[in-house]
């Protein structure tokens, strides 16, 4: 197999955590950056970090990169790329771009020019003149910076935050990807109790329940790359049968996921269901002030409301009191929470976190607190 380099993107801040997914998975990083990660793989690892990364957005091979201080540049360089390896006689491409502090600032240009040169080199592979584009779709990127180009096929096609259970949705659902990071990201495991009293259609819980399962997170969707005659069929077929192989049904999962709306709570259960999970997590509808910590050492992962409306803050903060009372009485147990508010650690919970780490929910700038209960006493 051709030994090709991949990028995962991610979200500002998801980098550390993505990078060990791909080491998990078994391939080489090359390079960690702002928003993206390269590594080292082939055909096999483009299904399998498709079907497995839990908090990338997407999967790009990277075709190429090259400085471009002219049109001319760009022209012949993305010309001399290898696109006949990828794109078949009917493949239809759509090509993208951005430009950041670079000479050649026009995207719609930069776009205008891969474009023609795709289509030349084209051309002159298949000896024609014209291409029907009805078979399998290209997303194509050209991304410029410091007048540095780099063209990038997207293997992924919608993000990979869609997981596919999404089957019901409420006002400002966490994103998956986020989800499965805080997750990741807390001490939480198997045979723990884990608790989200502002559920929502169920994010949280539902991406813990999969972590817990060991099932991969793109299970159940299709990718663009499943169409590609680059990308044999038979790898996505051998990688989807060896991720069923991977779940672990007789894990200990305990997930409790509650929120006050009966309609959110309505959502959860019908997406857990969906995402196959219904069975290891309990919702209900419940008001915070209503919540009990029935064990010890538990761990609760929550989005609350941001309250960034005006108006709001006042029962945002109220929230903010009830969850300081509860881990008052409840020591042992461990926080995991994402919050816009700046002034949480000293204003409103009364103590600075363990850790934090700047994240974000969308465009929305979060931070993700962590408070660490106390451990076990050895006996």
């Amino acid at each position: 197999m051709a030994k090709l380099e991949l990028i995962a993107t991610a979200t500002f801040g998801l980098e550390a955590v993505v990078k060990r997914e791909i080491e998990n998975l078994g391939f080489k990083v090359l390079k960690s950056e702002d928003a993206k990660i390269t590594f080292l793989g082939d055909e096999r690892a483009v299904v399998k970090s498709n079907l497995w990364l839990r908090c990338a957005d997407r999967v790009l091979v990277k075709l190429g990169e090259f400085d471009a201080l002219s049109f001319e540049e760009l022209f012949q360089q993305t010309k001399a790329l290898p696109w006949e390896e990828w794109i078949p006689e009917d493949g239809k491409f759509t090509v993208t771009g951005t430009s950041v502090k670079s000479k050649l600032h026009s995207v719609p240009d930069c776009q205008a020019i891969v474009k023609k040169s795709i289509v030349e080199k084209l051309k002159e592979t298949y000896h024609c003149q014209w291409f029907e584009e009805t078979g399998p779709e290209f997303i194509i990127k050209v991304t410029l910076l410091k007048d540095r180009a780099t063209i990038t096929l997207d293997t992924s096609g919608a993000g990979l935050h869609k997981r596919g259970y999404r089957v019901k949705d409420v006002a400002a659902p966490i994103k998956e990807t986020l989800a499965a990071a805080m997750v990741q990201l807390s001490f939480w495991k198997e045979g723990r109790l884990l608790l989200d009293p502002f559920c929502g259609s169920g994010t949280i819980p539902i991406e813990a329940a999969l972590i817990g399962r060991n099932i991969a997170p793109g299970l159940n969707r299709k990718f663009a790359a499943e169409q590609w005659p680059a990308i044999p069929s038979h790898l996505w077929k051998e990688e989807r049968k060896a991720a069923f192989d991977a779940i672990n049904n007789d894990a200990e999962i305990r997930i409790i996921g509650s929120d006050i709306l009966p309609a959110a709570v309505m959502a959860a259960r019908e997406n857990a269901m969906e995402a196959g999970v219904d069975d290891c997590i309990d919702f209900h509808i419940r008001p915070l002030k209503e919540v009990r910590f029935d064990e010890n050492y538990g761990i609760m992962i929550a989005n609350p409301p941001y309250g960034e409306r005006i108006g709001e803050k006042d029962a945002i903060r109220h929230i903010y009191s009830d969850l300081k009372k509860l881990f008052e009485q409840n020591p042992t147990w461990s926080l995991y929470l994402v919050t816009t508010d700046k002034e949480f650690e000293m204003l409103t919970f009364g103590r600075p976190a363990d850790r934090r780490r700047k994240l974000y929910n969308g465009r929305l700038e979060v931070t993700y607190y962590q408070y660490y209960g106390e451990k076990p006493k050895k006996a």
